[in-house]
């Protein structure tokens, strides 16, 4: 899944011969997953048909300040283009554009709403070589990136007048990609390596049974991918589920029993600085598991068990700079607990859920927990979807490594 995925792009179009691929990339951005607009000068309509823009964005195409409705003229107001955009991508933006971007000059809706505009701004030139050359438009350039705007630089090519050089708009999806990558660098987990946990496991009694619990591993697979949405490098280690991770941030590692999860976070916990012990581990398994289907019969079957290895345990008695999460699931006691768990276990921050809260628990798509740190502070949650929970838990640890 792409960064891309879910935010909302504001595409302005200029009055250059690169207009044309401004379809090209509108599909880029609608198949990284974003929600996309566009606003063209009322010139660019002479390479590109708004009808063209519309139909694959899904969205009307604006180019005026005051659109005819029939019999009604609709006000296209360019504070609220600027304030919904969560980007705001020039391309092609021409000499003309780009100067009086840098002026100031507000004459047609694209540059009022460039000047209202509060998200990131992207610009990728077009022109020909020699006005790409000429020092009033580098003179842009650097205005414009003086004041924080992003230039995605022109390429070299054969050019409409036929001359061959600098100046040729980048191709859409290296336009995509340039925006992708500036998107990741920015984020505060670019870098860092997370291992999670997630899901029940399932311990053998015979080829057919096992023992195991009602986790779904919903609450795990929410962490990873906000942790893959802030930037990092994802290690998701999980028991029997039927989920799946969008983000290709994230390394998925399928297991069923604890031993086997035992032995994928002794592979990677070395190499990571945070992990996220999300998984509801089997605390027991049999100590002998049969051959073949044990047959049912009249008299009582007696399993004998024995303990699992203690996953979160190892990892407190091993970590070096590592930042470790436990998770607590209680029903008595429960804060008293945590705070147990997290000191036994030598964790940096525990998050406790309570099977005595409505809408916590297993199979649920929210969650309501507790987060302890580890000097003791209690942070109660409210009622949250896992999605907001995963956001939440986050952020604290932002906070605590101090990103």
């Amino acid at each position: 899944m792409s960064v891309l995925s879910g935010k909302k792009v504001l595409l302005g179009v200029t009055a250059g011969i690169a207009a044309y691929k401004a379809a090209i990339l509108v599909r880029g951005f609608i198949k990284a997953g974003a929600e996309v607009r566009v606003i063209m000068t009322p010139e660019a309509k002479d390479f590109v048909t708004p009808l063209t823009l519309s139909t694959l964005s899904k969205n009307e195409v604006y180019s005026t300040f005051v659109s005819d409705d029939n019999e009604n003229a609709v006000w296209n107001n360019h504070v609220e283009l600027g304030l919904w955009a969560d980007f705001f991508v020039i391309a092609p933006a021409t000499a003309n554009t780009l100067s009086k971007m840098t002026s100031g000059a507000s004459d047609n809706l694209l540059l009022a709403t460039y000047l209202s505009a509060k998200c990131p701004v992207y610009f990728a030139p077009a022109m020909d070589l020699d006005m790409y050359k000429h020092p009033s438009t580098h003179h842009s350039f650097e205005a414009l990136t003086s004041y924080g705007n992003i230039m995605i630089p022109a390429t070299s090519g054969e050019l409409a007048s036929g001359l061959e050089g600098q100046g040729r708009m980048a191709e859409p999806e290296d336009i995509v990609r340039f925006i992708e990558d500036d998107i990741l660098s920015k984020l505060p987990l670019k870098g860092k390596k997370l291992l999670i946990t997630a899901g029940p496991t399932y311990e053998a009694i015979d080829p057919v049974r096992f023992i195991g619990n009602h986790s779904s591993g919903k609450m795990g697979f929410e962490i990873a991918e906000a942790s893959a949405r802030q930037g990092a490098e994802v290690f998701l280690i999980t028991g029997p589920t039927h989920l799946q991770t969008k983000s290709k941030l994230i390394t998925t590692i399928r297991v069923t029993s604890a031993g086997e999860m035992f032995d994928a976070v002794t592979n990677k916990f070395d190499q990571v600085d945070i992990a996220i012990a999300a998984a509801a581990v089997a605390d027991y398994r049999p100590s002998r598991v049969a051959d073949q289907k044990i047959k049912k019969k009249e008299s009582a079957l007696v399993i004998n068990l024995e303990p699992t290895q203690d996953i979160l345990a190892y990892m407190g008695s091993v970590k070096k700079n590592q930042f470790l999460v436990g998770f607590a699931l209680e029903t008595e006691n429960e804060v008293d607990n945590a705070k147990g768990k997290l000191q036994r276990k030598n964790l940096n921050l525990i998050v406790l859920n309570s099977l005595n809260d409505t809408g916590a628990g297993f199979k649920t798509e929210t969650n309501k927990v507790t987060f302890i740190k580890q000097d003791g502070t209690v942070l109660p949650q409210n009622l949250k979807t896992k999605t907001e929970v995963a956001e939440d838990l986050l952020n604290l640890i932002l906070k605590e490594i101090h990103v």
